[in-house]
C-alpha cells in the first residue's frame, strides 16, 4: 500500500494569500481581513502561516496592517490618510473654521468619524491639549478650541 504524502507546509500561506485576495476581489464592501484567529481555525494552520499570508497580501499592495493587530483592504485608487491621529484631528479646526472658544467634537464623535476606538481618540486629544491646541473642559465637559493654528503649524 502506498503512503499519501501528507501536503507541503510550503507554499500554505500563498495559498492562503490568494484564497483572501480572491474574497476580496470578489466583495467590494470589503474592507477589513479576516482576523488571524479565524483563518487559523477556518484553515487549520498556525499563526505564523497566516502572518505570512498577510505579509504576502502587503508585498502585493491589497492589504495592510493597522494598530490593534488587525488588517485593512487596500483598494487601487483608495485615498488613506496616513498621518497620525492627532494631526488628522487638529485639521477640524481649520477645516470646520472653528474658532477660538469654540465647542470642539467629543471624544465618542471623533471615534465614529476616524474609525476608531475612543481610548484612541482621547490619547490623540491629550497630544492636542498638551501642544496647546484644545483646552479641557474636565470630565463631562466639553472640550474648547484654545489656539487656531497657522498654515506653518500645520505643515
Amino acid at each position: 500500500m502506498a503512503q499519501q504524502a501528507s501536503p507541503s507546509p510550503r507554499g500554505t500561506f500563498l495559498e492562503i494569500a490568494a484564497a483572501v485576495k480572491h474574497q476580496i476581489m470578489g466583495n467590494p464592501e470589503m474592507t477589513a481581513l479576516p482576523s488571524v484567529s479565524e483563518l487559523m481555525r477556518d484553515r487549520g494552520v498556525s499563526r505564523g502561516v497566516v502572518l505570512r499570508a498577510f505579509e504576502a497580501l502587503r508585498k502585493e499592495g491589497v492589504a495592510e496592517p493597522v494598530p490593534g493587530g488587525r488588517w485593512r483592504v487596500v483598494r487601487t485608487g483608495d485615498l488613506v490618510d496616513r498621518r497620525p491621529l492627532a494631526e488628522r484631528i487638529a485639521d477640524i479646526i481649520t477645516d470646520e473654521g472653528l474658532e477660538v472658544g469654540a465647542a470642539f467634537p467629543s471624544a465618542s464623535v471623533l471615534a465614529e468619524r476616524f474609525g476608531v476606538s475612543r481610548p484612541t481618540v482621547t490619547k490623540a486629544l491629550d497630544r492636542l491639549e498638551a501642544a496647546g491646541l484644545l483646552a479641557s473642559g474636565g470630565q463631562g465637559r466639553v472640550r474648547t478650541v484654545r489656539t487656531v493654528p497657522t498654515r506653518e503649524e500645520r505643515s
